[in-house]
């Protein structure tokens, strides 16, 4: 089947809503290249890229079943991070994802010195509080906290309340908080997708409150070089979210 134009997904969309299962089959048809290129990722796991395809296309239908039309983000871009998320989760929830025990070791000791840090100021610490702390860059920091988080369902309260409200259960008079986490969802998937530079100098100015020049030292670079990759990296990001979908 043929690529869906953005107008041809809201059509479907739009009857998806109505409870109509073969647009749904439509259109997880019609993205199943997307799926794939998602999936292609993650085969380094030794799951069979059809089983992975598989999870993926459980994402796609969740994103399908969620998605809002009040949401600022075309489909694809809501759907990306919900279908990379479900493949991650079924992969570590088997146990395939290994993690370093050099890495297991600094994410224990970033999540004691958050812990710690919390404890006497009675605030969240920034990362370049803990990697100061620690001896270690931003970068490592972000790295180990990601290794030491567990895993999120997409049936999990959203930031851990009682209160019922999931991702995939999401309805209109809770829009507010899905829209937040759409957006961050979005933005770490496109992240994660720029070069190793652009994502070093993000990590460092926006998760480590470098200054320009702080961050330009770092990577052996000068503030003006480090200013212009800015400008290219918000830009590229400005496009990946806004006008990068179909």
């Amino acid at each position: 089947m043929s690529e869906l134009t953005g107008e041809q997904n809201r059509l479907l969309l739009m009857k998806i809503k109505d409870g109509d299962q073969s647009a749904l089959q439509e259109l997880v048809a019609a993205n199943m290249g997307l799926i794939r290129s998602i999936s292609m990722r993650f085969t380094a796991s030794n799951v069979e890229i059809d089983d992975l395809m598989q999870i993926g296309a459980i994402g796609m239908i969740k994103a399908a079943r969620s998605f809002d039309f009040s949401y600022d983000t075309v489909f694809s871009t809501y759907a990306v991070p919900m279908i990379t998320g479900e493949i991650r989760r079924f992969i570590r929830d088997d146990g395939m994802i290994k993690v370093s025990r050099e890495l297991k070791s600094r994410g224990a000791r970033v999540m004691s010195m958050r812990e710690r840090f919390i404890s006497e100021n009675g605030r969240e610490p920034r990362l370049s509080e803990i990697a100061d702390a620690l001896g270690i860059s931003s970068e490592e920091v972000a790295e180990a906290m990601d290794a030491a988080s567990s895993v999120c369902s997409l049936s999990d309260p959203i930031g851990g309340d009682d209160d019922g409200l999931t991702l995939e259960g999401s309805i209109p008079d809770r829009e507010s908080a899905i829209d937040e986490l759409t957006d961050r969802l979005a933005l770490s998937e496109a992240i994660r997708s720029l070069p190793p530079l652009w994502r070093e100098i993000i990590v460092m100015r926006y998760y480590g409150d470098l200054s320009q020049a702080e961050t330009g030292k770092r990577l052996g670079l000068s503030q003006v070089k480090v200013s212009r990759e800015e400008q290219k990296i918000l830009s590229a990001l400005r496009e990946s979210l806004c006008g990068g979908g179909r």
